[in-house]
């Protein structure tokens, strides 16, 4: 099965403070999400020539007072691959638990055994909804 990395993502609390952190240690913004239904803005910065490689900074527009003492500045790990349905299928069978499960055919969450959460994104189009994914159930958080 074929994995490509995709980013890893941190919350901010100050975006301008953060970028010209990331700034200071040569990343340059090469893209920019911003969601005014979901309120939030990412941010993907990367090394000059490294742009494969970004760190996602997700900045809520509302605030989020409780950084940086919830430990919720690192967000999660993300990896597209080849067939995500295959692939969540090859971790339950090893025991790993699917927390958010593909039911969109694009997007699930699992969590490595330190409780660190990756994001596995469908590579291309997302597949045709199918089960069991479909009808599975959150399970805990991502």
């Amino acid at each position: 099965m074929d994995i490509k990395y995709l980013h890893t993502m941190v919350r901010v609390k100050d975006l301008e403070k953060s970028m010209a952190f990331y700034e200071l240690l040569g990343l340059r913004e090469t893209r920019r999400h911003e969601s005014e239904a979901g309120r939030f803005s990412l941010i993907f910065m990367a090394p000059p020539g490294q742009e494969e490689c970004p760190v996602e900074l997700t900045y809520n527009w509302d605030g989020d007072d409780a950084l940086p003492d919830d430990s919720r500045h690192f967000g999660h790990l993300a990896y597209a691959v080849e067939d995500i349905y295959a692939m969540c299928q090859h971790l339950m069978d090893n025991g790993v638990t699917i927390n958010r499960p593909p039911r969109d055919g694009r997007m699930a969450f699992v969590r490595s055994p330190d409780n660190v959460s990756v994001e596995l994104l469908q590579m291309g189009d997302a597949l045709e909804p199918a089960e069991p994914w479909t009808s599975m159930e959150n399970i805990g958080h991502w």
